[in-house]
């Protein structure tokens, strides 16, 4: 499974909240060089921080499909790492590939907030074999009121790339 951010213009990153089944969470992201691991836990990796919106592929949060059983929840987010926050301007495109669903593809300069953080979608583990997936396009002023708004519970700190 993967998830991709084509941008162009100005510092959107694209990352993850995850909590696996035995109850570790954190994210993958690049600010703070959290770009995780396919291999072993989280068992999600990002490939790389695009800062230029110059890469062909952007940027892309990958799922290792063996390891599903592994995890119970992910919420797919994108943020503006620099600049002002204005989507309509951020000529973003996340792309959810999941296989056997439909992609869910979202143009972030169809929205008009002033949020730097927007939470795109939450995965949910379903019978331990695939992925239920809900759109949710949820802006917020950045990652503690985003994941107090899911519940994850975690301690945030600044960081930086």
């Amino acid at each position: 499974m993967g998830i991709s951010l084509g941008q162009n213009s100005i510092d959107l990153d694209l990352g993850c909240l995850y909590e696996l089944k035995n109850g570790r969470k954190g994210c993958v992201q690049a600010l703070g060089n959290a770009f995780g691991n396919l291999d072993a836990a989280p068992y999600i990796a990002l490939d790389g921080d695009d800062r230029s919106g110059a890469a062909a592929n952007g940027e892309n949060l990958r799922v290792n499909g063996g390891k599903i059983a592994e995890i119970k929840k992910i919420l797919i987010y994108t943020f503006i790492y620099e600049g002002v926050a204005n989507w309509k301007s951020a000529d973003g495109i996340v792309t959810l590939r999941c296989p056997g669903s439909q992609d869910l593809i979202v143009r972030m300069d169809e929205y008009s907030s002033n949020q730097k953080m927007c939470a795109i979608a939450m995965l949910e583990n379903q019978n331990n074999q695939t992925f239920t997936v809900e759109k949710l396009i949820r802006f917020f002023d950045g990652h503690e009121p985003m994941d107090r708004a899911f519940g994850w519970g975690m301690r945030w700190t600044a960081g930086r790339k």
